[in-house]
């Protein structure tokens, strides 16, 4: 309950903070590459509910070029790691830099405000994912994915396999606490500003 009051409050307080950049960024990517502003995709939530997760558009918006999310996870799948493919020639030149800032995540603050996300916890993923690891999305199920975490803020750049991010959720979840979060929350500014792991 603390946790959730703690989302609704920072979460209102960081929108009302980012409002500059958030239309900011929204006119430039409307003005400069065709297609919606926003970009959202279906997630596992809390409880297995799955929902939309929002962020902003870093890609070309012409279908016969983009790859689904099934097939990026499937690729990664395959290779064994959370796949991510690195200078995609899809992204936009805004896209570029608000992927490398992690301003693109932003407006995951308005699915924390209405309850899909919390400002901490493990990253959401895709159904597909999860569908191959059923004994990790029990775990996974029973706190609300969150827009910073144990994985992001830690050597992601150089682990990107499935067990590492598994390892770390699962750390998350087995031994939260406000303290836990409260350090989490200190070193996310620190890897937003150095852009590890982030393209």
């Amino acid at each position: 309950m603390l946790k959730r009051i703690f989302d609704i409050v920072a979460s209102s307080l960081l929108i009302l903070f980012f409002s500059p950049i958030l239309i900011t960024v929204a006119l430039i990517i409307k003005l400069t590459s065709k297609g919606p502003v926003l970009y959202s995709n279906e997630r596992v939530g809390y409880r297995g509910i799955n929902f939309r997760c929002f962020k902003f558009r870093s890609m070309v918006s012409d279908q016969s070029t983009r790859k689904s999310d099934y097939e990026i996870a499937l690729a990664g799948q395959e290779k064994g790691i959370l796949h991510k493919v690195k200078n995609d020639t899809r992204i936009t030149w805004i896209g570029k830099i608000i992927r490398k800032t992690s301003i693109d995540e932003l407006p995951q603050l308005f699915n924390v405000l209405i309850g899909d996300m919390s400002i901490i916890g493990p990253r959401p993923l895709v159904p597909f994912m999860l569908k191959h690891l059923p004994e990790f999305k029990e775990v996974r199920c029973l706190v609300r994915p969150g827009i910073t975490g144990l994985w992001q803020i830690r050597d992601r750049i150089n682990n990107t396999s499935a067990e590492f991010m598994i390892e770390h959720d699962t750390e998350y979840i087995e031994n939260y606490s406000l303290i836990m979060d409260a350090k989490i929350l200190l070193k996310t500014p620190i890897v937003v500003i150095t852009g590890e792991g982030a393209y």
